[in-house]
């Protein structure tokens, strides 16, 4: 094979000064700011509004602390200005852009596709008020040494998410020496292996303003803050505030630590990204970068020019207009390349299918691309398929072969049969089997089954509250969702009667067993392991406090709860009839076989509270042994006559929901023997596993 030699870039040299810099045309097909072979840096920015455009340099070292240098008529190339500046320091450059157009001069923005961004370098910190402008787009230096860093690549099927906010995660921690941040992340990665997930699914982590939120918690009087992010500024950019050395300018390299300390675990990094829409808000809010450089292209207006609101927070971002798309896709293709980041959740993703007037499109073009893009090939795409437009695609979300889902109806089919409702004993053995009346031709692994999420209660305050207890959020509790699906089992939050704790222990074992053991991808909301409490908070987005931060004393205080929990997913990696990869009895998958009292009588009725299903394959090895998963939600017991295990095997109890601890769940090949008569009884509210194994002789 003959290598072509590299040409000289004969053309890489200054033809202007501007301001006292030598510069000259940039290459108008590489947006944002990047450095060139002769040490120049080329920055390109795209503006649909501009008729001129002026890049200006901020700093302490520039007279009055900027240099503006405007584009030169020449340097723009269709809607794209571009120009290479020389004799930058690239790490200690700071700019912004300033656009004139028709509506006049606007103020400083940042650029879009910055890879960083200062002004908000320490978390919680003020900025500098004397700065006009806070949010200064700023350059990364790609010197990290990745050394032989792999992405996992795990198979949908196998995989085990984690949701976790990384300052909440670690915010609290006594044994990590930089909590809240990356790094802090990352020396939790042997305790996040140990548990059993092998992927963690992070809350938004591009640059946005937690200072954002106007109100005070109204009993301490703190202010709150935003922690969950869903307020982008910089799409491009790691949030300084999360990352230990932001102050110095290496969130970038901090960021990379932590997915190549996951990824040396064994666990996979998807982060939650949000492209419904951005932190600049509705009509009154600020002017960031989209809405002074093309606010007509990047976000959907009415015929008035005011915002459509489809996410709940004032704007809606055009997302299939081309300029957008390409945007989006640009993005997500630099957190793959530059971070290694192995897939993607995206939040209120239902708006991804709406033209810009609003209206749900038939092929929407950038879930179509991003489902081909060949760079995001390997990387998990998930859906939050719906919006806060009312448009709700769980089971129709627009997959070209590669969108998985939140399963919104599994997490509320399992809530209710918990409680005991009727009528839910016939879709949970529905949602169990993969939910193939959602995806008959994409498979369970379309599906991602959650119980909780960060947005609502944790699985403790699932079954301790019956209200939601948002006050301290400023907004008269009347901000979270009440169609929650909760029940305290009689007592209102913390209370000291052994009998209501011991059922509420229960139920949380009963929702992890039922999660663990459907087919789908399983979600588990980092800390639910434990017990972890927001005191009945079901919408703690601002609450930077212990409310929302991992309580490290649970690990040792709730030692029961995480031991089934982390057996419960071993056991679910064991065997592999409860993780198909396609639906029951299709192609060589594993065969469900329904039965209730008796074998082969399941009760689909209105009333009934019992579901009994087992799971096989027709020739099992001894990898893969015939499960049984009995539920019953009722207030009584359930006598059961269990089916036969197979020729030459045993049912054993592998885990008992209702049992002390060291009982309630077993390690492989410990299981519990079962009586010999073939019967079995299933206490209320509880949920029993069983394995088939060769009779010992």
């Amino acid at each position: 094979m003959t290598r072509i030699p590299e040409l000289p870039l004969i053309d890489d040299f200054e033809t202007l000064t501007i301001a006292g810099f030598a510069v000259r045309p940039g290459d108008p097909r590489r947006l944002g700011a990047s450095q060139t072979h002769q040490g120049g840096i080329n920055f390109s920015i795209y503006s649909e509004a501009a008729e001129s455009m002026t890049l200006v340099l901020i700093g302490p070292g520039y007279p009055h602390g900027r240099v503006e240098l405007p584009f030169p008529a020449s340097y723009r190339t269709g809607r794209i200005f571009s120009m290479v500046v020389y004799g930058l320091d690239l790490e200690a450059t700071e700019y912004g852009y300033r656009a004139a157009g028709p509506a006049g001069l606007s103020g400083l923005m940042a650029d879009p596709y910055a890879a960083r961004m200062t002004g908000r370098d320490v978390w919680g910190a003020q900025p500098d008020r004397s700065v006009d402008y806070p949010y200064r787009s700023a350059l990364v230096r790609r010197d990290f040494d990745w050394g032989d860093d792999r992405p996992p690549r795990i198979p949908l099927s196998e995989l085990v998410i984690y949701e976790a906010n990384v300052r909440a995660f670690t915010a609290a921690a006594p044994d990590v020496d930089c909590p809240g941040t990356f790094a802090g992340l990352a020396e939790k990665a042997e305790y996040l292996r140990s548990l059993g997930v092998n992927c963690v699914e992070l809350l938004p982590v591009f640059e946005f303003d937690e200072l954002d939120v106007p109100r005070e918690n109204p009993d301490t009087h703190e202010p709150l803050r935003n922690l969950w992010g869903y307020n982008t500024i910089g799409f491009f950019s790691p949030k300084a505030g999360l990352a230990a050395s932001g102050g110095l300018g290496m969130q970038a390299d901090e960021f990379k630590a932590m997915v190549e300390a996951l990824h040396a675990a064994g666990i996979e990094v998807v982060l939650d990204v949000v492209f419904n829409h951005t932190a600049e808000g509705n009509e009154n809010g600020p002017t960031i970068s989209f809405r002074g450089l093309a606010n007509e292209v990047f976000y959907m207006l009415d015929g008035d020019h005011r915002y459509l609101n489809y996410s709940g927070t004032g704007n809606t971002v055009n997302s299939n207009h081309p300029i957008v798309r390409q945007f989006i896709i640009d993005c997500l293709r630099y957190w793959v390349a530059e971070y290694h980041v192995d897939g993607f959740r995206f939040d209120l993703a239902s708006i991804l299918d709406r033209d810009a007037d609003g209206t749900p499109l038939a092929r929407p073009p950038v879930i179509e691309a991003l489902a081909a893009d060949p760079i995001l090939r390997d990387c998990k795409l998930i859906a939050e398929a719906w919006d806060a437009g009312g448009l709700y695609q769980v089971g129709t979300f627009p997959a070209y072969g590669r969108w998985s889902e939140w399963n919104g109806k599994f997490r509320d089919c399992v809530r209710r049969f918990l409680k005991g409702d009727e009528n839910q004993v016939g879709e949970l053995a529905t949602r169990i089997a993969g939910s193939p009346d959602l995806y008959p031709d994409r498979g369970p692994t379309a599906s991602v089954n959650f119980v909780t999420a960060h947005d609502g209660y944790t699985l403790a305050d699932l079954v301790s509250y019956q209200q939601r207890w948002n006050w301290s959020n400023g907004e008269q509790n009347r901000d979270g969702t009440t169609d929650n699906h909760n029940w305290n089992h009689g007592v209102e939050g913390p209370t000291d009667d052994p009998e209501v704790n011991r059922l509420r222990s229960r139920q949380m074992k009963n929702a992890l067993v039922l999660l663990m053991m459907s087919h789908g991808v399983p979600m588990l909301l980092a800390g639910d392991e434990v017990a972890r409490s927001q005191r009945g908070n079901n919408n703690a987005y601002c609450q930077d406090n212990e409310i929302s931060y991992f309580d490290w004393s649970q690990v040792a205080d709730n030692a029961e709860l995480l031991r089934f929990t982390t057996l419960l997913i071993a056991a679910r990696k064991r065997h592999r009839v409860v993780r198909g990869a396609a639906h029951p009895g299709r192609d060589g998958a594993a065969r469900f076989n329904w039965h209730g009292r008796q074998p082969d009588n399941p009760d689909w009725s209105a009333g009934s509270r019992l579901l009994v299903v087992q799971m096989c394959y027709p020739d099992p090895a001894e990898d893969d042994l015939p499960v049984l998963l009995a539920a019953n939600s009722g207030w009584w017991t359930e006598h059961l006559t269990l089916p036969s295990a197979g020729e030459g095997r045993e049912w054993r109890r592998l885990v008992a929901t209702w049992a002390g601890p060291g009982a309630d769940i077993t390690a492989d090949g410990a299981e519990f023997g079962l009586d010999p008569d073939g019967s079995f009884a299933l206490p209320d509210r509880s949920c029993a596993v069983l394995v088939a194994r060769p009779i010992a002789h």
